[in-house]
């Protein structure tokens, strides 16, 4: 289960891999622009890869997340957004959590 603030949602192993795989793609394309950004310098990345789309928002050390799932067999969609003081926590607990399960 995924939650902040005032909402939460239950994934599906396979759904929170895949969340996972791309966390880490977006986080990657952000190391490698990284040191060419100057601190206020506003950015936008995003990523899509069924089920989802990922937005990274901000700047350079403070930037938000926002995701759109929807299931292939369109069964269920949902929207999730982390705001810039909590998106890079987040991020880094999903990426515990999921290794922890290794």
């Amino acid at each position: 289960m995924i939650g902040v603030d005032d909402w939460s949602i239950e994934l599906q192993e396979s759904e929170f891999y895949s969340l996972y795989l791309l966390l880490l793609r977006i986080n990657e394309q952000l190391l490698d622009i990284y040191n060419e950004l100057m601190d206020e310098e506003s950015i936008i990345l995003e990523l899509e890869q069924l089920p989802w789309y990922i937005k990274l928002e901000g700047k350079k050390n403070e930037w938000s997340l926002r995701f759109v799932f929807e299931s292939q067999e369109q069964t269920r969609s949902f929207e999730m957004y982390w705001p810039i003081p909590i998106a890079q926590n987040l991020f880094f607990e999903i990426k515990k959590m999921w290794e922890s399960l290794d």
